[in-house]
């Protein structure tokens, strides 16, 4: 009730609905998407309450999951990763000319799932909160290694490239003064570089400029379906979404799942969509068109992207690279995430987790509303929108610091961007290590300094014991799957009898 009311005011509401528009616009256009956008509208929001700004962000956020879906059915274009299985059935059931029905379908999917994540949030931020109150340093570094461990061995990459990755952003983050020796290190002498590398600066470029050049190199053109949303299609469609009810809870549950650990909305709506296929009567209709092949991952998909927020809030883990971003914001305004976030600042938390209810809300009734305006605004040429979006970046990137120095690092950005898409090497990890880096690292010194130099403080006591053997168990899961596997597959063998 705190939540809500402070999230019910009128200035509230519009920026809900200011985000949620500038979210979709961001969805919709190739090149951008909700990591970048929330990147680029972050520094605006430094005179902003911390409140209002980060109602602003996520705002943004559940537009941009929004905007994707639109141009996923009718363009085939997934507007954001996570909307790339949407384009399996969506498409095709548009070109039967149901594009109100597809378009209907995605947006109530996303809703619920929406909503379901912000429910999950409700329900166990506090407990999650009251938890952590338990940690020092050993056990927040244990939860860090989890964290990196997790993406490790549940994320969808290769345990290689993800480490690889993972690797370059912790050594980003060591750029500049060490905060505990207040040493330099990888400065190289020069100046521009002591204040460390804004992970702002390498959002904007690895997302931003990286998707840009990828775009470009591709010769992307928009030839899409028009569609025009009638209310008594979106009526007809409300009618039908309750033969979907498992598809659409186990999505959710898979979404959740998702979202707290590291795996993504990416994976949540591809895992979602291959269960909703495997699991249906009429999985051979899947990839022709099939509602319930576009329900599955859009639930997913936003409750994962909901679901993301926890513990981002209670532990200060993003759960996605767009939790990243916002957790660096709140790092920014001079708030730590973290169990003490709850208790220093409620109306921060539960504003935030009420905006959530009324964010989702209002998206889907704006975006249902602006489909026709956003759907044409893909008809504008590429090359008229792709400078645009290269401007912005660089605005962007500029307000940062007011450093021209940061916009030769932009580009240094995008061209790892451009390298990392096209031999496949995740994102999400090297943005991950740059934000938590530092505070990985402290935690780890300041446990050394506690325990005179001995790793045995990790195993000092039963929580901190169990996070870090957890950890390592994921970290060595690949290994330990592909040692499995060999094994089994040696003793499935068969002697083989040639018969001449």
């Amino acid at each position: 009730m705190t939540g809500f009311s402070v999230a019910l005011t009128t200035y509230h509401i519009a920026i809900m609905g200011a985000g949620v528009l500038l979210g979709i616009l961001v969805g919709v256009l190739p090149g951008l998407g909700a990591p970048n956008g929330v990147s680029l509208l972050l520094p605006l929001t430094f005179t902003m309450d911390p409140v209002s700004a980060i109602i602003l962000l996520t705002s943004m956020y559940w537009g941009a999951l929004f905007g994707g879906s639109t141009t996923s059915i009718l363009f085939n274009i997934p507007g954001e990763p996570s909307s790339v299985a949407t384009t399996f059935d969506g498409y095709p059931l548009a070109r039967k000319g149901q594009a109100t029905h597809a378009l209907t379908l995605a947006f109530l999917s996303a809703g619920i799932g929406a909503l379901f994540g912000v429910l999950v949030i409700t329900g166990l931020s506090s407990w999650v909160a009251k938890f952590a109150l338990k940690f020092s340093s050993p056990e927040y570094f244990a939860v860090y290694f989890l964290t990196f461990a997790s993406f490790v061995g549940m994320g969808s990459a290769s345990p290689f490239k993800t480490v690889v990755s993972m690797m370059l952003g912790f050594g980003f983050a060591t750029v500049g003064m060490d905060t505990i020796s207040g040493s330099l290190r990888l400065t190289y002498e020069i100046p521009d570089l002591i204040k460390g590398i804004s992970f702002l600066i390498a959002v904007i470029g690895l997302f931003g400029i990286g998707e840009l050049l990828l775009t470009m190199e591709e010769g992307l053109r928009f030839d899409g379906i028009r569609a025009r949303v009638s209310p008594r299609e979106v009526l007809k469609t409300i009618a039908t979404l309750p033969r979907h009810w498992v598809t659409l809870l186990r999505s959710c549950l898979i979404g959740c799942w998702m979202g707290i650990t590291p795996g993504g909305p990416t994976a949540a709506s591809f895992m979602s969509y291959g269960l909703a296929k495997r699991f249906s009567r009429r999985g051979k209709e899947f990839g022709k068109g099939e509602p319930a092949g576009i329900v599955a991952p859009e639930a997913a998909d936003h409750s994962a992207g909901t679901s993301a927020m926890l513990p981002m809030l209670a532990l200060g883990i993003p759960g996605s690279a767009t939790a990243a971003v916002m957790m660096g914001g709140l790092m920014i305004w001079g708030l730590t995430p973290g169990p003490m976030l709850f208790i220093e600042r409620p109306d921060f938390v539960w504003g935030l987790i009420a905006s959530m209810y009324i964010g989702n809300v209002v998206a889907v009734v704006l975006v249902l509303a602006t489909v026709p305006l956003f759907a044409s605004i893909l008809r504008i040429p590429f090359s008229i929108i792709g400078p645009v979006i290269v401007v912005v970046c660089f605005i962007g990137a500029y307000t940062v610091n007011s450093g021209t120095f940061d916009l030769w690092l932009v580009l240094a950005f995008g061209l790892v961007g451009y390298v990392f898409k096209k031999l496949d090497y995740p994102i999400a990890p090297l943005v991950l290590a740059m934000v938590l880096g530092d505070k990985a690292e402290d935690a780890f010194r300041q446990s050394m300094i506690m325990a005179r130099g001995s790793l045995a403080v990790f195993w000092s006591n039963g929580l901190v014991g169990t996070i870090m053997t957890i950890g390592v168990l994921l970290l060595l899961w690949p290994l330990l799957a592909a040692g499995i596997s060999r094994v089994s597959g040696g003793f499935g063998r068969t002697p083989s009898i040639r018969l001449n």
